[in-house]
Formats: structure tokens, sequence, C-alpha cells
């Protein structure tokens, strides 16, 4: 059987690797093999040179996007479920925010690539969720600390996910919002074990 695919997307600092880490936690004690992938490509793609934030450009988005797609598959060999820290919608929506701050227009083909890699990749996810951006949790040290970027971010996504009829299911910073988003994930593996 294939692997249950898990992702979260949002931007930063809104809880995405810390809810993860919880799954990975109630999937392994439930005695499911668990792979987490790196929500940190950005940062591998600026040591190879691409510009990031807000620098980001077309080929920095595809870069990401490609290479977290080869580490949903790569984690896929040896999993029961794969949580995906950062969907192929958050370099998309992060190109997006850049580029309305710099006030740079993107070229429509370089748009529709990408819409097009993001949405069939996103379909591939069992669940999707997506955080909600709560500007009175404070950004962890290692974060960007521009808010007009962060709240464009939470923007771009939120309008993707809408326009583009993207299945997923919102998460806010509500301890409640998250205990039900851990319900509904565990449930996607109950009828396997049937």
């Amino acid at each position: 059987m294939k692997p249950v695919r898990i992702a979260v997307t949002g931007t930063h600092s809104t809880g995405k690797t810390t809810l993860l880490q919880r799954l990975e936690m109630e999937f392994r004690a439930e005695g499911h093999r668990v792979a987490r992938t790196s929500g940190n490509l950005a940062t591998r793609a600026a040591q190879l040179g691409f510009p990031k934030l807000h620098q980001q450009t077309a080929d920095t988005t595809q870069w990401i996007i490609a290479a977290g797609i080869c580490a949903e598959l790569e984690t896929a060999l040896t999993a029961d479920v794969v949580l995906v820290d950062r969907s192929a919608l958050d370099p998309f929506a992060y190109y997006l925010a850049a580029s309305e701050l710099r006030g740079h227009q993107p070229d429509p083909a370089d748009l529709e690539r990408l819409r097009t890699l993001v949405e069939q990749h996103t379909s591939a996810y069992a669940l999707l969720l997506a955080t909600v951006l709560d500007e009175t949790i404070p950004l962890g040290t290692h974060r960007d600390r521009d808010p007009a970027l962060r709240r464009a971010v939470d923007t771009a996504i939120h309008q993707n996910l809408a326009e583009h009829g993207i299945a997923h299911r919102r998460l806010t910073s509500d301890t409640a919002d998250h205990r039900a988003a851990i319900t509904a994930a565990l449930e996607l593996l109950q009828p396997r074990q049937a």
C-alpha cells in the first residue's frame, strides 16, 4: 500500500513543525513507520545560490517545489506515513508574497507552470492542514522578522487554497483545533488496520 501523506502549509512560526512532531509521536505510538520531510529547503536553496525570501524567483520556487517532491518520494519508500513539513504550496506562496512586496509582476507563464505543479502535487496529500496566522504568537528567533512578508504569505496560501479548490483543513492556533486535526490524521490509517 502507498503511504499516507499528510502535509502542513502555512507562513513561518504558525506551529507547523510542532504539530508534525506531535503527529509523528502519535503515529509511532500506534506502531506505524513514520518519516518526516524537512521544512528547510529554502535554506538549502540559498546555500546553492538561489535568491530567497524577498528576492525569491520563479527558479528558486521551482527548485524548492521539486526538491520537496523528491524528499516526499524518498521518505515514502520506507514509511507508512509521510509527514510533510511545508507543502508544495508554501514556496509558491512565498514567491507570490515576495513578488507583491517588491512590486514585481511575475511572468504569466512562470505562474501557470508553478501553479500547475502545486495543484498536481497537493492532490497526492491525504490530508493538507493549512495553519492560520496568529500574530500574537511570537516569531522564532531564526525566522524572517518582516511582519508584512509573514502576512502576505499567509494571505497567498489561503487565497490559492480557496481559488483553486485545493482540499484542506484550516488550522488555527486553538488547542481544540489541533486536537481535531490530530484525530483526523490518525483516522486516515484506521481503515488500513481493519
